[in-house]
């Protein structure tokens, strides 16, 4: 199954953003427990879960498997509007914190 924030990524992909280095990104830890604290309300946060408390919304470990999916690509999806994902505004550190933490997840 396709997740639906692939348009992003391509979007990404295609206007260049594939071949740019991936930068340092946060301090995973405290991104581990922001996302307890935010994203776990929709999205299965913790290492092998296996569903999300909403339905529809991908596990973390899903999102990082999504082939080509680096710091640039999860940073793009952050910013992107989603249908079902309420428009989150989140500092800087956080969005580098948060993305460390999934970065963790990745095989």
């Amino acid at each position: 199954m396709r997740l639906r924030f692939a348009a992003p990524i391509v979007a990404l992909l295609a206007f260049g953003g594939g071949g740019a280095q991936a930068q340092e990104v946060g301090d995973a830890e405290k991104g581990h427990a922001f996302a307890q604290t935010l994203c776990a309300i929709c999205h299965g946060v913790e290492p092998g879960a296996m569903q999300s408390p909403h339905a529809s919304a991908p596990t973390f470990e899903r999102i990082v498997a999504e082939p080509g999916m680096t710091a640039m690509a999860l940073y793009v999806i952050l910013q992107t509007p989603h249908r079902e994902m309420p428009d989150l505004i989140l500092a800087q550190q956080e969005k580098d914190d948060v993305i460390a933490y999934i970065l963790t997840l990745k095989d």
